[in-house]
């Protein structure tokens, strides 16, 4: 069983994701991670899909998804071959004892302070999952009030994975 991330061309149309989302969860598929956005084209969204699966799973599902007559194109984002990121929002209580000592960490990790208040601060931070992780391991001996994950997208460096040539 490993991690996999596929990401899907839909019609960027209303309860286009709920048939994506209920296709997995009906074929006993837990989603870990799922992002939708726009694309250079209005008429388009992308959906990123990561879930824990092996081979046979994986061809299973892009197989059953790919039916959908919404689903534009599906493939899966190799690791190695794949650039992933995530957007976390973290709100940490502070104060004058321990904001310097919050900015230094923020600063290591090329985090962004967004909002600062004589009791919190908000902190944005875009990464890999492992980044992200790490960022929030450092600062779990802080008074964490409130976090908020984007999940994972992702893109591949390949040219050949836009719509353009879909007659594969």
């Amino acid at each position: 069983m490993k991690r996999e991330v596929i990401s899907i061309f839909v019609d960027n149309s209303s309860n286009v994701l709920t048939r994506v989302a209920s296709l997995f969860g009906r074929r006993g598929f837990n989603i870990e991670s799922l992002t939708v956005s726009a694309t250079n084209d209005p008429a388009i969204s992308r959906i990123t899909v990561v879930f824990i699966g092996n081979e046979q799973a994986l061809h299973q599902i892009i197989t059953q998804t790919r039916k959908l007559e919404v689903v534009k194109k599906i493939f899966t984002l190799e690791k190695d071959n794949s650039l992933f990121r995530e957007l976390l929002l973290v709100k940490v209580a502070c104060d004058k004892s321990n904001r310097s000592a919050l900015r230094e960490i923020v600063e290591i990790y090329r985090g962004k302070i967004i909002s600062l208040s004589k009791s919190c601060m908000i902190i944005e931070l875009t990464g890999a999952s492992e980044k992200i992780d790490g960022f929030l391991d450092m600062l779990s001996c802080y008074d964490i009030i409130e976090t908020c994950r984007t999940g994972m997208t992702g893109i591949s460096r390949d040219a050949e994975t836009s719509l353009e040539d879909e007659d594969e």
